[in-house]
């Protein structure tokens, strides 16, 4: 079987009393895990590019970010949105009156995934709360990736919504190696917006006597902080629930060119979103990057300490270095089930299959609605091409395969 992504179940047990007091979310979660690993069951016209119910709506509300991260495909190194016109972006984004819509139409139609923000950063856009507020109200369990900005003087609301889970990008365990990381495009201390939105969040739940949302660190490993992953877990445990650390996506120029070819071969045209993920941020020490994970992992697992979740769980020094130097390494994921559960919107209203490779779109929130979407015949053609004819090239580093 191959392998999937997967909550721990240390992350379960420990978080499990606060999330079943809210069965409306638990029911999703539980559905989305299972449905994963009985995927056949589930999904028995795979093959055809059926897809079944709808489990999760992953936005990209906004490309708007006032962060410059290195390891970012959008405004990074690389990113394909570097030098883009920032009012066109804003000016293009789907409204949240339709947002509204789209989410009521689900529910008419029997669709109760759970809804995910993120951009760019998501508290740039005017209407988030309005947006979040709405898909909560409609019982479906909302989360967001955020890095920090806007969060402190809107916490009150993140939490009386209610959100599921507020996940917080922290790269390092100082301000200057945070900063570094994840720079102002103008200038300023993001780390000191991280610290202020948490404090505000914790003060929110004790005020409000709420147990939820989840907070958690998400984490992007890189040469630069490598070295620095117990510290950051260590500075952040008293004052998270859980930490998420992800080995950053990446490509190279070969790689890059192979999916060229392929994507070409099965769709027609060629894809470009994917030079984005071009870097050099690849850790210099395996063996010493593997000490940190290893100790992250122990560490973490008495029953009063912040779970730890690696994405990919690779920890053995050569399996590292394989992830980092060897693009085709997949490590036993060789299915894509993401896109038969989760369906991806990009801030322009475009729908896409795939999370962060978005080049084929089946159509436009502004014109049709997801579930008018779902099973499109360009959507099932998508599906189809993937479940026989295998993976794309670029497919080996994603975060629909290894880490949605």
């Amino acid at each position: 079987m191959p392998a999937r992504s997967h909550v721990s179940w240390g992350t379960v047990l420990k978080h499990f009393g606060r999330v079943a007091r809210h069965p409306w979310i638990a029911r999703r979660l539980a559905a989305l895990e299972a449905e994963k690993w009985l995927f056949p069951l589930f999904h028995p016209r795979a093959r055809e590019g059926v897809g079944g119910r709808l489990r999760q709506v992953s936005i990209r509300i906004t490309d708007l970010c006032n962060l410059r991260c290195r390891t970012c495909g959008q405004w990074g190194e690389q990113g394909f949105l570097k030098g883009a016109d920032l009012a066109a972006l804003k000016a293009r984004q789907v409204s949240p009156e339709r947002y509204r819509e789209i989410f009521a139409d689900l529910v008419r139609h029997g669709h109760r995934p759970m809804v995910y923000f993120w951009g760019g950063e998501p508290m740039l856009y005017e209407g988030i709360l309005e947006v979040m507020e709405a898909a909560a109200g409609l019982r479906l369990p909302v989360s967001i990736a955020t890095n920090g900005t806007r969060v402190a003087e809107r916490a009150e609301r993140l939490v009386a919504a209610p959100l599921f889970l507020v996940q917080l990008s922290i790269d390092g365990p100082t301000a200057a190696i945070h900063n570094r990381l994840r720079p102002r495009a103008g200038g300023g201390d993001n780390f000191a917006d991280l610290k202020a939105a948490l404090t505000a969040l914790r003060q929110a739940r004790t005020e409000q006597g709420r147990d939820l949302p989840l907070l958690a660190s998400l984490t992007v490993i890189s040469r630069d902080n490598a070295a620095s992953l117990v510290e950051i877990y260590e500075t952040f445990a008293p004052q998270v629930d859980l930490c998420v650390f992800y080995l950053s996506w990446w490509i190279d120029a070969e790689a890059a060119r192979e999916h060229e070819r392929d994507f070409a071969d099965r769709f027609g045209f060629s894809p470009t979103l994917h030079r984005g993920w071009l870097g050099s941020w690849r850790p210099d020490d395996y063996e010493a990057l593997s000490r940190e994970l290893t100790t992250l992992v122990a560490r973490s697992r008495p029953l009063n300490r912040p779970p730890v979740i690696l994405i990919p769980p690779l920890t053995l020094p050569e399996d590292l270095r394989r992830y980092f130097t060897d693009h085709r390494a997949r490590f036993g994921y060789d299915q894509c089930v993401s896109i038969f559960q989760v369906t991806e919107v990009d801030s322009n209203g475009d729908v896409s299959p795939c999370r962060d490779y978005h080049d084929y779109v089946v159509g436009n929130l502004k014109e049709s609605t997801l579930t008018e979407l779902w099973n499109s015949p360009a959507y099932r053609r998508f599906r189809q091409s993937l479940a026989t004819r295998g993976l794309m090239p670029v497919c080996s580093r994603c975060c629909g395969l290894m880490g949605y």
